[in-house]
């Protein structure tokens, strides 16, 4: 695209007409733009538009924009734009890269440009440049460090800091990758490079703007105004952040060396105040926050990694973040500031320096001054939990708050006791105690010092393995549960909040709550379903859910008989928790309804409701998904329900059926792309609940499902694969007429012959050999073998390797060692090609299957080539005999981890760009795995009784070839076998 008036003219339209909130024209002008995009020169030429200052802001902004995106998709080259694009669709176009020529100019124009433009346009060049910098910064851009440190001298020389702290954010975020990558030798020679270039500068701004604060703080004369002290506080904020990145990976020379000047201003910005900007409030204090901030995560970083440079440095900086922060206050703009400040005394607290917290003065002030303080609710909770209670559950019960005052003040604590556990049980012990008192001499006004109390004994609670129980030391759970939790229960009036922090120690502690306490109080907690508190009736939900999967010695503690007497009220109060506003579409009450219809016994009726209510949540969703979570219990809901009952009574499959086809025909007509997986999934599921021969309107979906446009999507295929080997399992005398198997084994070469849908390949192959008869595959049977052994020699990756040894397995197992041998070795002349197969692939890798289903069939199969294939038993093949043999008994001998070597291979980038990413499987519509060789009980002894059997029809050949090819574990490991099930090997 070449640079004149008349380029000029045409792409400020078309950005003006990208802003129109007129569809027609916008459209046109972003169609242009994305074809422009291909063109030579085009970035270069947006560039230059960008830089012409007549240009209106709003058409420049617009430009700056649509270049940062442009270098965001075409400045790596096309192999690794294929690899990085972030789409599924392996069918995308791959976006045309920008040459080097067009590359080389950019980078000389960017920066003088980025540093001359206004803040909205600045801010869009330095992500740019950025987005440049990560992939050629330093190697293919050498020049730009020079520049940089350029531009910073000459803008600390001006007295600019504009230019200064736009050069020192746009080094922040190209610094930025040394926090992040793997340290790698490429990297820290990146790191050298930069430290090399630019710690002294670094240095240089920080300390000059250090003393410009001063002398406007303490020299008076009216400079130290909020207006003047901004952009300094500013750049200072930014020199810590550089600091942070540069000394994250390992303590540069340099930063050693200059420790203490950078560790003095550092101190000082803890325990100075400026007035200025501090007593308005508002983004002055904000800025000295973010300021005191990024002390505090340098400072940790080096208590963190550099403890012993750091020591002589934390005494003094632990006096200056307590002092700051027993001053700072509640308010939410200041957040950031304690939390970090909270961790740094954390890190303090388990680390060898612990006894600067020794004191029993010392943690009596800490948890009066700091901790008791950040754990009681504010204003701002009490908000949150009114208006945005998604945000407030997230938080509280999703285990995002680690960032939260409560929760990093508790963090505190439990690291503090981490050295000193009775010292702090006591303290805290004693002021429950007190908060307890304080709220039983006025519960109405004093409701929030109990809110604190069981915050405290859930927040310190000790997590046992797997996250599913908590106890405590500090209180004896079924005394507080009975005197403090209970009461909270069963009153039907006082605080929400108190209510919903009720229920949550019943969910966290309901391990240990006796199973006729919770029976007893299982009314009341469902009344909760119905509170108008979003948050309430979401605990509510989550701790009846959280109840049912308790289990005592493999078995739920709750079962039907338990929950049925509540049933009626339990369903409708969370069907009606569903109405509330706010809850339309609440995760934990849909959850709760999959677990309750997983649990409970229905009746036709209670069912029918269900089923009823069910469908027409989903006819809802359908018409706006938006929240997949709640989508995804949805279904696994009707999917529970639809198996548990028609399993039980398949009189309601037509029930069933007639409730749920419309929907998926909805989802399928009109296009509904995120549930097309949940669809087939549910009527996979349908499939497997009829018994033969399937009605009309399933055989119509057949031949809709064998279609090739069908599987075009990626995110559908295992779903689409589940619902195929439905049909091949209920419908196989159908699958062998009208060229059907010649369509499903042209699904099946497509989907193997892709890396990432191999395995699912297989499992159509593995179904049609389970359900269809020998003389129906026959003529296929060439076709497979030759699709498989081809991709088998051109890419023998391991994980094909073992599904091919599953599928022969499962092949011998059904049609006989003989058929096995003959279609094998049909396909070439020398009829070897079995023995091949089984000496390169098959015991090599049989020691690394996995599964029960799988590794009983597979060593059935391979017992039976042992004891009854002409190839395995031809005198001439005695070593692979005894390689065959030492496979099998290492397979059932030896436990997975010994035998499993870690998968060797590192996949393709291409290979994990699939279906995956996007399909979620519904555990309650999955198959039953069925063992194909269910007639044999142990694979164990049907090995040494086959051997046995065999070992008698030629008395003394098998000993001799055992002691030689067996090593000598297995060797015992056989003879062990063998004692065990009174078998001998002759």
């Amino acid at each position: 695209m070449e640079w004149n008036a008349e380029t000029l003219k045409i792409l400020s339209e078309c950005f003006l007409h990208t802003l129109s909130p007129n569809h027609e024209p916008r459209r046109q002008a972003e169609s242009y733009l994305s074809e422009a995009s291909d063109k030579p020169n085009f970035g270069l030429a947006v560039l230059r538009l960008v830089a012409e200052t007549n240009i209106d802001d709003q058409i420049r902004i617009s430009a700056a924009v649509n270049f940062k995106n442009h270098l965001k998709s075409r400045w790596i080259s096309v192999e690794t734009n294929k690899n990085h694009r972030g789409n599924n669709n392996p069918d995308a176009p791959v976006l045309s890269p920008i040459d080097d020529t067009e590359k080389e100019q950019i980078k000389q124009l960017i920066l003088p440009l980025m540093l001359s433009a206004s803040p909205r346009i600045q801010s869009q060049l330095s992500e740019a440049l950025v987005v440049i910098g990560k992939h050629d910064f330093p190697k293919a851009w050498p020049a730009l460090l020079p520049q940089i440190v350029s531009s910073l001298r000459q803008g600390m020389e001006n007295n600019d800091y504009v230019t200064v702290n736009g050069i020192l954010g746009t080094a922040n975020s190209i610094f930025k990758k040394f926090r992040y990558q793997y340290k790698t030798n490429d990297l820290l020679l990146d790191l050298k490079y930069c430290l090399d270039g630019f710690a002294a500068p670094l240095l240089d701004v920080f300390m000059r703007t250090a003393n410009v604060i001063d002398s406007m703080v303490g020299g008076g004369g009216g400079g130290g105004t909020a207006a003047n002290l901004k952009p300094l506080m500013e750049s200072q904020r930014l020199c810590c952040r550089i600091f942070f990145s540069l000394n994250f990976m390992e303590i540069p020379e340099f930063f050693e060396d200059h420790m203490k000047e950078w560790m003095g201003e550092f101190k000082k910005y803890l325990t100075s105040t400026y007035p200025a900007l501090e007593g308005g409030g508002g983004d002055g204090l904000a800025l000295v926050d973010d300021l005191r901030a990024a002390v505090c995560e340098n400072i940790s970083l080096y208590l963190e990694r550099y403890e012993e440079e750091f020591a002589g440095y934390l005494k003094d900086f632990a006096l200056a973040v307590w002092t700051l922060l027993v001053g700072v206050s509640s308010a939410t703009g200041r957040d950031r500031l304690t939390i970090t400040a909270i961790k740094f005394l954390t890190t303090i607290s388990t680390s060898v320096h612990h006894n600067l917290f020794a004191g029993a003065d010392v943690l009596q002030q800490i948890c009066q001054s700091i901790v008791i303080p950040n754990a009681r609710l504010r204003e701002e909770d009490e908000e949150l939990f009114e208006f945005n209670y998604v945000e407030f559950v997230r938080r509280d019960i999703e285990g995002s708050d680690v960032d939260t005052r409560r929760r990093i003040a508790c963090e505190l604590l439990k690291g503090i006791a981490t050295n000193y556990k009775t010292e702090v049980q006591s303290i805290v012990v004693e002021q429950i105690k007190n908060m307890l008192a304080v709220f039983n001499a006025n519960p109405a006004e004093n409701w929030r010092d109990k809110d604190c109390a069981i915050y405290l004994v859930v927040s310190l609670a000790t997590r046992k393995a797997g996250g599913t129980s908590a106890s405590t030391d500090l209180v004896d759970v079924g005394e507080f549960f009975g005197s403090v939790i209970i009461p909270e229960i069963q009153s039907q009036s006082g605080s929400a909040m108190l209510k919903a922090g009720a229920l949550k120690f019943f969910t966290v502690f309901r391990n240990e709550i006796p199973k006729q306490t919770v029976v007893g109080l299982m009314g009341d907690v469902v009344r909760f379903l119905a509170s108008e508190s979003n948050v309430v009736h979401s605990y509510a939900a989550n701790c009846v859910e959280k109840l049912l999967l308790i289990k005592d010695g493999g078995q739920r503690r709750f079962n039907s008989t338990d929950i049925n007497p509540f049933l009626p009220i339990l369903m409708t109060n969370l069907f009606n928790a569903l109405k509330f506003p706010e809850s339309e579409e609440n995760s934990y009450v849909m959850k709760c309804i999959m677990r309750v219809l997983g649990v409970a016994d229905f009746s036709q009726e209670v069912a029918g409701h269900c089923i009823t209510g069910l469908t027409h949540l989903l006819s809802e969703v359908c018409k706006n998904p938006k929240n997949p979570v709640y989508n995804h219990y949805l279904f696994e809901a009707v999917a529970g329900l639809v198996g548990r009952v028609c399993e039980k009574d398949p009189s309601l499959i037509p029930t069933f059926e007639a409730s749920i086809f419309p929907i998926l025909q909805y989802i399928l007509g009109q296009n509904v792309t995120e549930f097309w997986p949940y669809a087939f999934q549910l009527l996979a599921q349908l499939v497997n609940l009829n018994k033969p021969p399937l009605p009309a309107s399933y055989m119509s979906i057949f031949e809709l499902l064998l279609a090739t446009e069908t599987w075009k999507g990626h995110a559908n295929t295992p779903a689409l694969v589940q619902l195929l080997q439905a049909y091949l399992k209920k419908a196989p005398d159908e699958l062998s007429q009208g060229g059907r198997l010649g369509q499903v084994l042209g699904i099946f070469q497509k989907l193997v012959d892709v890396p990432s849908t191999e395995e699912l390949g297989f499992y159509v192959l593995n179904t049609i050999i389970e359900n269809l008869r020998y003389d129906v595959i026959a003529p296929f049977v060439t076709h497979i073998w030759t699709a498989l052994f081809t991709k088998l020699m051109q890419s023998p990756k391991v994980k094909f390797i073992k599904c091919m040894v599953i599928y022969m397995s499962l092949f011998l197992v059904k049609y006989g060692p003989p058929a096995l041998t003959d279609s094998i070795n049909a396909i070439q002349n020398d009829g070897k090609l079995l023995g091949s197969i089984i000496e390169q692939f098959w015991i090599p890798h049989l020691k690394s299957i996995i599964g029960t289903i799988e590794l009983k069939l597979t060593a059935v199969a391979s017992t039976r080539l042992i004891c009854e294939s002409t190839v395995l038993l031809d005198p001439a093949a005695a070593a692979t005999w005894g390689k065959m043999l030492n496979s099998t008994v290492t397979l059932l001998s030896r436990p997975e981890e010994e035998r499993v070597d870690e998968d060797p291979e590192v996949p393709e980038i291409g290979e994990n760009v699939g279906y995956s990413a996007s399909f979620v499987r519904l555990h309650n519509a999955g198959k039953k795995d069925e063992d194909p060789v269910s007639d044999i009980r142990d694979p164990k002894e049907f090995l040494v009784r086959s051997l046995a059997r065999l070992s008698a029809m030629s008395p003394g050949r098998y000993p001799t070839i055992i002691q030689q090819s067996l090593d000598p574990a297995n060797q015992t490991a056989l003879l062990q076998l063998c004692s065990t099930y009174n078998c001998t090997i002759v």
